[in-house]
């Protein structure tokens, strides 16, 4: 039986049967901070500010998607904040019929001063890069970044109504894998999702193999936190589409959550496509095989056009991705294609 048979005429799977109905736009391959595990200081080219695809060629991607059945829509980087039009970019895709959500990941530097008129156009939460609470370690790992700007993007979320809020957390041994415990202890006294993500191979060999070398199996994290904190007790997933495997501390408010894509996959259930900043349908986050749009955009394409291309790459998503196969994203960088 095909599986839309049941459901919506607009609903789109790929060729495994997932349905994909979630869209993550990459705004910009740039980034106030240089995350050592994401960005090296020096050497790092950016696409040209005309490459970048408008925020009405951001629109129309969306309408397409969302005629297809696509409902929920996050916008990442680089640093999302750093596009000058970024309210005018939330104000549109929210107020396109049939998307549901809309949500960001962020750094937060820039969350105090955006946060009220990101929440007016349309934003309905964030997620914020949280890799330490240790102020040293938090100028050390995510250089040009400082402990006191995390607890200020923290508060104005919250004060916004961004909410609820998540923390991502991506573990690199020798760096902050020490400050586990210290994160999880934040979901005791707020109501946050706490979430530890595996490292990834990006990039060159030289440059993967950093993850590589620095790589923390969740597994190890999950049992330090138990270890000092208790037992964590499994927390059912409301959305069967969710990366992460969620748990809850005794009588936390908040949760702790595991993005494990290297020792736990969980391709079968994806149902995510990502679009690049410069207008790549990238189709899976750890391989290099993309559909280009933008040629179709400023060629004049319309709704349909776009469409067309947008069926293609779903149709084209890997089962999954090849990291025991040694294959990875070389291309691209991690800011350079969203998360």
């Amino acid at each position: 039986m095909n599986p839309a048979d049941d459901l919506d005429r607009n609903t789109i799977f790929d060729g495994f049967g997932r349905r994909i109905d979630y869209l993550r736009v990459s705004l910009t391959d740039r980034c106030n901070l240089r995350c050592r595990y994401c960005m090296p200081t020096h050497g790092l080219t950016f696409a040209p500010d005309d490459a970048l695809l408008t925020a009405a060629e951001i629109e129309s991607v969306v309408r397409a998607a969302a005629g297809l059945g696509f409902r929920k829509v996050r916008l990442t980087g680089g640093e999302p904040m750093l596009r000058h039009d970024i309210v005018d970019i939330v104000g549109r895709i929210a107020a396109v019929p049939g998307i549901a959500d809309v949500s960001m990941t962020t750094n937060g530097t820039r969350l105090p001063q955006l946060a009220p008129a990101l929440k007016a156009a349309g934003l309905r939460r964030v997620n914020l890069h949280v890799d330490s609470l240790d102020k040293a370690n938090v100028e050390h790992l995510m250089r040009w970044s400082h402990a006191e700007s995390l607890w200020a993007a923290a508060d104005a979320a919250e004060a916004a109504g961004l909410v609820p809020l998540k923390l991502n957390t991506v573990v690199a041994r020798g760096y902050n894998d020490g400050d586990a415990v210290d994160l999880a202890r934040l979901t005791l006294a707020h109501a946050w999702a706490v979430r530890f993500i595996e490292l990834m191979p990006f990039g060159t060999s030289a440059e993967a193999q950093f993850s590589v070398d620095h790589y923390v199996p969740n597994s190890e994290v999950r049992a330090r936190i138990e270890a000092a904190l208790g037992a964590l007790e499994a927390v059912p997933n409301a959305d069967p589409a969710d990366e992460a495997r969620n748990y809850r501390l005794a009588d936390a408010p908040g949760t702790v959550g595991f993005i494990s894509p290297v020792s736990e996959p969980y391709c079968d259930t994806c149902n995510r496509m990502r679009l690049t900043a410069d207008g790549k349908f990238h189709l899976c986050l750890l391989h290099d095989d993309e559909i280009d749009v933008r040629a179709v955009l400023r060629a004049g394409g319309d709704a349909e056009a776009v469409r067309d291309v947008l069926r293609r790459a779903v149709a084209a998503k890997p089962t999954g991705h090849s990291l025991r196969q040694g294959v990875h994203t070389e291309d691209r960088r991690m800011h350079a294609i969203g998360g």
